[in-house]
């Protein structure tokens, strides 16, 4: 029986089972073929037009999706705890309902440890997490969305998504972002402001969204004092292109979706953050709505997580 725990339940727990040894994407978004993506003028689209792009192409990526993910949690002196997980993700609809499964193998004191995600286009959404070292199902609470994935600066809501509604948005100009680190030219982009509509641990978010692949390439957001306080960098982006199971009689074009395959949470105050890499990234997989059940977070099937 799955139970509702508050957030203080949960974090106790969380921080047992995972930190015990350590002190201190029908489908979501339209298959592209290689043509070049029309670029449009920021005059033709509104603010919620630009954030509903950025929703689908960043969160809903073909029919389904799995991808190995390593995670590193790193402090201000350097020091580094490591996290390995497989990710799951099916879409009901564009824009609409999805299902998220994650299964982490490493370290050795969180290995079968699994999270779930039912999300609503409309209401909260529903979380579960399994904790294999006191062999228990426990729901989050909706009141936790903001709270620490798995002791890293992403939040639960990071993983699934913000609803688009629960912001105000705003055009505020257009811009040129530099280059990433690992290398590319400066992107021009739709800058967006997003103000919550109701309290939040953060007062507004200022978003640089490409205009090519209307990913989101760098997230900042601000504190009642208006000063940053978290910064998201989207470090590598490619094109991942969809595996056909035969090779078709006749020359189709590629199906790809552009997808963020490195991306850094950094807290500004804290100097922690918290870098993921993607790899083994596959869409369109025909995964099965039946692995998203509580019985499957004991005992998932072992084709999905390997």
């Amino acid at each position: 029986m799955i139970r509702q725990y508050s957030y203080w339940a949960i974090l106790t727990l969380l921080l047992l089972a995972l930190f015990q040894s350590m002190a201190p994407e029908s489908s979501g978004q339209t298959p592209v073929s290689n043509a070049e993506p029309k670029k449009e003028s920021v005059e033709n689209l509104s603010a919620v037009e630009i954030i509903s792009r950025t929703h689908l192409a960043f969160f809903y990526a073909g029919d389904d999706m799995r991808a190995s993910v390593s995670m590193s949690l790193i402090n201000k002196d350097g020091k580094t705890r490591q996290r390995e997980l497989v990710m799951l993700r099916k879409n009901s609809a564009a824009g609409g309902e999805q299902k998220y499964f994650m299964y982490f193998y490493k370290p050795d004191d969180v290995r079968r440890t699994t999270f779930m995600v039912w999300k609503y286009p409309a209401k909260d959404d529903d979380r579960w997490i399994f904790i294999p070292a006191v062999n228990m199902v426990r729901r989050i609470a909706a009141s936790d969305s903001r709270s620490s994935f798995v002791g890293s600066d992403f939040t639960y809501e990071d993983v699934s998504g913000r609803e688009l509604t629960a912001d105000n948005h705003t055009i505020l100009r257009d811009e040129k972002l530099p280059a990433s680190p690992s290398g590319g030219n400066d992107k021009s982009c739709y800058v967006i402001q997003s103000i919550p509509k109701t309290k939040a641990d953060y007062t507004k978010k200022i978003s640089w969204i490409d205009k090519e692949t209307w990913l989101p390439l760098q997230e900042e957001y601000y504190d009642v004092q208006d000063k940053l306080f978290r910064l998201f960098t989207a470090d590598k982006v490619e094109k991942i292109i969809v595996k056909k199971e035969k090779e078709p009689k006749d020359k189709e074009p590629e199906v790809y979706f552009w997808t963020v395959t490195k991306r850094t949470v950094k807290n500004i105050k804290t100097e922690h953050r918290t870098e993921v890499t993607y790899t083994k990234i596959e869409y369109n997989l025909g995964i099965e709505d039946e692995l998203f059940t509580e019985a499957n977070l004991k005992e998932p099937p072992s084709k999905w997580i390997k």
